[in-house]
């Protein structure tokens, strides 16, 4: 018999993990109806968050070398066993889905399978060295312990040597190599791109002196250390979503790049440093870092699902960035700053959700999973982005022909040339969109588009003209 554990072994990931992030992605109480749970054991918190997430067996990250193991085991007239401290109820679906094991043996609500309870049960069912076992945890040393054969998958050395030290025989299976790469993939510094938006204060305002850099630079850093805490908090919650999108699966913690329980220290690592950096930058700055964190951990939890609220909620997002950069500069900001952020983000928002659901449709599916909208939204999603887009371009129009600019510009006659350069980006990006060019997010998109880039080079020369010609 080859007893084989799931967390860790069969599956690169935790269900115990998996099951908190899916319980606490639909309802914002589970934490706490978790510790209630927990009082009763470890076994009746398995057993709650079981019946609290919603797993889909068919997406799981599967360890393809071990499941080759357990067939070519089969293929020799063995029998095998999935044998977890997961709850039985997950066990099952699993085993279901893969059809290898000839038994299925899990925790049951009030016993916890882990450790020596496994080791006891493994030898009382099948006798001592009556089965082999495959496991990778330190908690699996009493089960190979009483194994007539150990292998372990993916230990480490240590452990490695423990297990040797018992005197059964022993094989080392080896099917992945951690590295750094997967961890810095899951803080998206390619998304740190937005946070340029913290100078935008500055560089409105003309005010370039090195004091003045120093406060938005340090912003920018808060904002990215912020954002990347918040971003491995969306990919914990989204995993379900994640691994049913052909290109999201293969992020980090969706495909077992990461343990998932590293995302939890992630998170906090990422957010301390950020908060420290804001709260030394004083009180309004680190006021306005707060409602940012707020704002981004409600949209992933909920407001991400509700039409039209989540566009705003990003157009919002992106605004509270130039916000924070005007807070930590002491630069007052323009309402027409403001007014033209908000429309222009709506814009790049309603794009983002166009972009999803033009590559939804092209899969054949109706709707977007995690998502409010449907493929017949997708003419009015369009019509959102034009006319949010063209809207930003009349309030440039305005601030042009206001008394204001000519305070900060001495030709401001050249700043219309923004304007027509932007209603061009704008009506171009809704039209790449539409015809299924767009990448999942628009920002990301331009600044490797050639065009955006040279329409980027022109708005900074139209400005660059209306202050110094």
């Amino acid at each position: 018999m080859l007893a084989v554990d799931l967390d860790g072994t069969l599956l690169r990931s935790d269900i115990l993990f998996e099951n908190f992030w899916s319980a606490f992605g639909r309802d914002w109480r589970s934490p706490f109806l978790s510790i209630s749970a927990l009082l009763s054991g470890r076994a009746a918190l398995k057993r709650h968050l079981a019946q609290a997430g919603q797993l889909d067996a068919t997406t799981l990250p599967y360890d393809q070398t071990v499941i080759a193991y357990v067939e070519a085991w089969r293929a020799r007239g063995g029998r095998t066993a999935l044998v977890t401290a997961s709850d039985q109820t997950i066990a099952v679906q699993i085993a279901d889905h893969l059809g290898l094991f000839d038994e299925v043996h899990g925790s049951d609500g009030r016993r916890n399978l882990k450790g020596a309870a496994k080791a006891d049960f493994l030898s009382d069912r099948f006798g001592a060295e009556g089965y082999a076992y495959m496991g990778d945890a330190t908690a699996d040393l009493p089960v190979w312990r009483l194994a007539r054969k150990a292998v372990t998958v993916n230990a480490p050395q240590a452990l490695k040597s423990r297990v040797e030290q018992l005197g059964t025989d022993v094989e080392h299976l080896t099917t992945v190599e951690r590295s750094f790469g997967p961890y810095l993939t899951a803080l998206r510094p390619h998304q740190w791109l937005k946070n340029i938006l913290v100078f935008l204060p500055m560089m409105a305002a003309h005010q370039l002196d090195g004091a003045t850099l120093l406060q938005s630079f340090l912003a920018f850093i808060a904002f990215s250390l912020v954002a990347s805490s918040v971003y491995v908090l969306n990919d914990l919650f989204d995993l379900a979503a994640d691994r049913a999108h052909p290109r999201k699966r293969l992020r980090p913690f969706a495909s077992g790049s990461i343990p998932i329980a590293h995302g939890n220290w992630m998170a906090l690592g990422l957010l301390a440093p950020g908060v420290i950096i804001a709260a030394l930058m004083g009180g309004p700055f680190l006021l306005v870092m707060l409602a940012y964190y707020v704002l981004t951990t409600a949209y992933s939890l909920h407001l991400k699902r509700q039409i039209v609220i989540d566009i705003s909620a990003l157009a919002g997002l992106y605004t509270m960035r130039i916000v924070a950069g005007g807070v930590a500069t002491g630069i007052p900001l323009s309402v027409w700053l403001l007014a033209f952020s908000i429309f222009f983000f709506f814009s790049l928002a309603a794009i983002k959700r166009q972009a999803e659901l033009v590559d939804s449709a092209e899969r054949g599916k109706l709707t977007i999973i995690g998502r409010g909208y449907h493929v017949a939204d997708l003419p009015i999603l369009s019509m959102i982005a034009l006319g949010s887009g063209y809207v930003s371009v009349l309030v440039m129009a305005f601030y042009v022909s206001s008394p204001a600019v000519l305070a900060l510009y001495t030709q401001p006659a050249a700043l219309w040339g923004i304007g027509w350069v932007l209603l061009y980006w704008v009506t171009r990006m809704v039209m790449v969109t539409h015809r299924g060019a767009m990448h999942d997010d628009p920002v990301l998109y331009a600044a490797k588009d050639r065009i955006s880039q040279i329409s980027f080079l022109l708005i900074l020369a139209f400005a660059a003209g209306g202050a110094v010609l």
